[in-house]
């Protein structure tokens, strides 16, 4: 059974910075594309990045982009999303999903429960 596990949440003031992890089991995901989306109150779930399992290729949503880096570790099986410069409009519910070859992010089966970010002013 497929597992994503997010951790690292927490509150935070602005400036600040936090680092999330996405624990990943239950099958190889050596060809499988990883993400991060967030939800804040009241609004649609948005993508924040991407990262290639195995090549390493990322992406970013213009909002977070030389703020966040996403990267991986293949021996932990371990997404993370080092986040820097955290503003309060960063606040929301984060969560990990993970996409097989030809399946896009946004409509993948697989997704953690979510770590909520808090950023104060």
């Amino acid at each position: 059974q497929v597992q994503l596990v997010e951790s690292g949440g927490g509150l935070v003031q602005a400036g600040g910075s936090l680092r999330l992890s996405c624990a990943v089991s239950g099958r190889t995901f050596s060809n499988y594309r990883m993400g991060w989306f967030r939800q804040a109150p009241g609004k649609e779930r948005e993508f924040v990045a991407t990262i290639s399992w195995s090549y390493g290729t990322t992406a970013y949503a213009d909002s977070v982009k030389g703020r966040f880096t996403i990267s991986r570790d293949n021996a932990k099986n371990t997404v993370y999303l080092q986040m820097n410069s955290l503003k309060p409009e960063d606040t929301a519910l984060y969560y990990c999903a993970a996409a097989p070859p030809g399946r896009a992010l946004s409509t993948t089966d697989y997704w953690g429960q979510g770590t909520q970010v808090t950023v104060s002013s």
